[in-house]
């Protein structure tokens, strides 16, 4: 019935991590976007959103995150037509340095600060209104 997809606000030193999404891809090909993925059948499986996340943050960019926090969740429709309820949370950067691990996923990676998203006409609104959302979490 629905795609569940993550995502993961990984905020370090003033700037957002930011990916801009391989032209492969389905949805949303060549946009920046946060770095994430859809949830996977795992057998039973225990903080299945969180464990999914930090895999596929690992996977595509290669940094661990740690201390995950709920940002905000939202509903919307692939241009293939598909129903996606989609998870976004606040990440502490744990270890490593991010590149564009996965080819087939990411073409790049770029940090930018919140200023710098916000005032970027070219980005999606549901990017920067995730955006506003997790920053009022570090700045609390």
């Amino acid at each position: 019935m629905f795609i569940v997809n993550v995502e993961g606000a990984i905020y370090q030193n003033g700037k957002w991590l930011l990916i801009r999404r391989s032209e492969k891809e389905e949805h949303a090909g060549g946009l920046l976007s946060l770095v994430g993925g859809k949830v996977e059948k795992d057998g039973t499986s225990s903080d299945i959103l969180e464990g999914t996340l930090k895999r596929e943050i690992y996977e595509e960019v290669g940094i661990e995150v740690s201390n995950l926090r709920y940002v905000n969740s939202s509903f919307f429709v692939t241009d293939s037509g598909l129903n996606v309820v989609d998870i976004v949370f606040l990440c502490d950067h744990q270890s490593g340095e991010a590149y564009a691990k996965c080819p087939d996923e990411v073409d790049d990676v770029c940090w930018m600060s919140t200023q710098e998203i916000l005032n970027n006409a070219a980005l999606p609104i549901y990017l920067k209104g995730n955006i506003k959302m997790a920053d009022k979490l570090i700045t609390v």
